[in-house]
């Protein structure tokens, strides 16, 4: 059995679908028990079982998993780049991680588990994913502090040997749809043109970027999901790895792609940021992606305008949106 933890969630619930796009159906869903009938993400989904995220863990520490376990991919965490309750954080996003990840390796069951690119912070540090340079990175919020301490933790007690991290940039695409403010900003932008035909985006206040050119690494969920698949396909590929799309784009050029799919002119209005974030606020990500090509994965991955272009007109357009 493959467990998916956060699997009503936005990546666990694409990997989902992934997984019955391939004939998979031997899956254990663990989640929130709230949102199993809320978010919509489940509909039309196989999977043999569903069990809380709470029941589960006590599952584990009992050694007494529900059947034999196969792997265990483990996205479900508090996504939340603005949580502050640093308990709740390292209780959900740190413990839980660490106690399905000794007892996964400790009995050689596939695990591959979220981290995430805010834990690179400001970028000042770059984004290359060697873990002897995990020491260096300042994260600039509780969210990325927890995540970077999992990876610490995992490369001091020498499981990266044996498991997968990976550090996702800024993910878009179906099955986000929960997410109110932490959705991508292409849903975003979708809801708002299609109602007023304009959008707004902040203002810089880096002298090195325009308004609107502040750069990302925007990456569509469908290639996260051929990532995790490959890794859960070649067991002897562990390691941290970047997961993006290897180019930074400006949010003008992915607003733009949303006008263009929608069929309607461009008109991006800038606002002002708020106080609270420009302290936090990051200009530039690109993920260096050398590491998991030389780990062997050579599927390519979509250019920007074509993944928002495939996200607008396969799925929000349409009356099912999820994948």
């Amino acid at each position: 059995m493959i467990v998916v933890t956060g699997g009503a969630g936005f990546i666990g619930s694409a990997f989902i679908a992934k997984l019955n796009s391939e004939g998979i159906r031997d899956i254990l869903v663990v989640d929130e028990d709230a949102v199993r009938d809320t978010s919509g993400n489940l509909n039309n989904k196989a999977f043999l079982q569903f069990m809380s995220k709470g029941d589960f863990l006590e599952r584990i520490k009992a050694d007494k998993p529900p059947r034999p376990l196969r792997a265990i991919i483990h996205m479900g965490a508090c996504s939340s780049t603005t949580e502050q309750d640093r308990e709740y954080l390292r209780l959900n996003n740190f413990e839980y991680t660490k106690t399905l990840a000794e007892y996964a390796t400790k009995r050689d069951i596939r695990f591959i588990y979220a981290s995430s690119a805010a834990t690179y912070g400001d970028g000042s540090q770059g984004f290359d994913d060697n873990e002897r340079q995990l020491d260096l990175l300042k994260p600039l919020n509780p969210y990325g502090e927890f995540k970077h301490l999992f990876d610490v933790w995992a490369r001091d007690n020498r499981l990266l040997k044996k498991m997968v991290g990976l550090k996702f940039f800024n993910v878009y695409g179906p099955n986000e749809y929960h997410k109110g403010n932490m959705a991508s900003v292409v849903w975003k932008a979708f809801n708002t043109i299609q109602a007023t035909g304009s959008f707004s985006l902040f203002k810089s206040y880096h002298p090195e970027y325009k308004d609107g050119e502040q750069k990302r690494d925007f990456l569509y969920v469908k290639d996260c999901c051929d990532v995790m698949l490959w890794f859960l396909q070649h067991p002897h590929a562990n390691g941290i790895f970047n997961v993006g799309s290897g180019r930074a784009s400006t949010w003008n050029e992915l607003v733009e792609a949303v006008f263009a799919a929608v069929g309607k002119p461009t008109n991006i209005n800038y606002i002002e940021m708020p106080e609270a974030l420009k302290g936090q606020y990051q200009y530039f990500s690109e993920a260096p992606m050398k590491k998991l090509a030389a780990a062997g994965y050579t599927r390519r991955l979509y250019p920007l305008k074509r993944g928002v272009d495939d996200y607008v007109k396969q799925h929000l357009l349409k009356t099912s949106k999820h994948w």
